[in-house]
């Protein structure tokens, strides 16, 4: 099955993506259905799971073939992957578990999304100096201003992808690479892009992403990626039977880990989760990640002015393409978003609403590769 085929049968996009027989959902950025491969790969496991153990009921190799294609798709090495849940425990991991020193600093853009905010402003009770990020708009995070602002003092830099309402992509190799450059970490969110556009680790340390929003897969069923040459130094912070060595579940003296990102799983794995994950993984691989990343762009070229030709205006309107995200944010000056997306939902169209930090509403789209320009169309007549 290949993105034309979807896109050029309706019927056969309709059989694996259910959702678009009921609305049109333009919502992936928040969270998204789920395929039809997806719900029958967790329905199949959770019926076999009526009849025996849980575990013993996947395949030998379930595990390391889920660990292999998210590896795959980051570009890493399955040892440097591990699955641990929703992005906010992941990042919380990588926060808590750094050996800080005195006097470090850690910069971090105060407007990204929560959860890769509070983990860092939390390390301000271990005596780490938290610096906000300046930036000459909402979510514009370029290369230059990154570097202008760290010091010798900075131990980490953390940033999101993409930032989840204007929709700039950062270029994070980039930034890696200038980071790097100065002996600085980089740990990146990338629930924004990951499933919608290449994001890999080539100049990443540290990176999470849950399923649910561009991966199409369950809630709490994320990858985080730790670089291996850093996994000595960066500790686990909850232990349990999987992360720590115990020979016959017999619990030892001495706490030795997994001598690989496994150490970061401290106990049984969300596998109902899970095996909604490796479809998910299955079915982008199968589509490919950068067909789905030309598809998404070609959308976002004529819906930003197609949304401007009726007034709106759109966040990052003007975005160079290699910063430009699938999420697309608008408001009419001077009016509420709010009834906008009422309108769009008694229509049929799934949006989200969001807001900055002075408190002006967005409708939020985020179509996925699925999407059609009919469907698209139809969004934009209810506008």
């Amino acid at each position: 099955m290949t993105l034309a085929e979807i896109l050029s049968n309706e019927a056969l996009r309709q059989l694996e993506f259910p959702v678009a027989r009921q609305t049109i959902y333009l919502a992936h950025a928040g969270v998204s259905p789920l395929p039809r491969r997806v719900t029958d790969a967790i329905n199949a496991y959770a019926s076999q799971c009526a009849g025996g153990d849980q575990e013993d009921l996947l395949p030998p190799d379930f595990v390391s073939r889920t660990r292999a294609l998210a590896a795959g798709l980051l570009r890493a090495q399955p040892e440097e992957i591990a699955l641990v849940g929703p992005t906010s425990l992941a990042l919380s991991l990588v926060a808590a578990g750094l050996p800080w020193r005195k006097g470090d600093n850690v910069l971090v853009y105060l407007d990204d999304y929560p959860s890769n905010v509070y983990p860092w402003l939390a390390l301000a009770g271990r005596g780490v100096e938290v610096r906000l990020l300046q930036t000459p708009g909402l979510g514009c995070i370029r290369p230059p201003d990154v570097v202008s602002q760290v010091d010798a003092h900075t131990r980490l830099v953390a940033l999101a992808s993409c930032h989840f309402v204007a929709g700039y992509r950062i270029n994070h190799q980039a930034i890696g690479r200038m980071l790097h450059a100065r002996g600085i970490l980089f740990c990146l969110d990338a629930i924004q892009t990951l499933g919608a556009f290449p994001t890999t680790i080539e100049h990443v340390d540290f990176l999470a992403a849950d399923a649910h929003k561009w991966l199409l897969g369950p809630c709490a069923a994320g990858i985080l990626y730790v670089r291996r040459s850093l996994q000595e130094q960066l500790a686990p912070t909850a232990f349990g039977w999987h992360n720590v060595h115990c020979p016959n579940y017999t619990t030892q003296r001495e706490i030795v880990f997994q001598p690989d990102a496994r150490r970061y799983e401290p106990g049984t794995a969300n596998w109902l989760g899970l095996v909604g994950l490796r479809a998910a993984l299955e079915l982008l691989s199968a589509i490919g990640a950068e067909a789905v990343a030309a598809e998404l762009a070609r959308k976002r070229a004529w819906l930003v002015p197609a949304l401007q030709a009726k007034g709106y205006a759109v966040l990052n309107a003007d975005a160079a393409p290699e910063n430009a995200g699938a999420i697309i944010s608008f408001h009419r000056p001077g009016g509420d978003a709010a009834p906008l997306r009422q309108r769009l939902a008694a229509g049929g169209v799934t949006a989200s609403l969001r807001a900055d930090r002075a408190g002006r509403r967005y409708v939020r789209f985020s179509p996925h590769f699925y999407n059609t320009d009919q469907e698209l169309r139809r969004a934009l007549e209810l506008l």
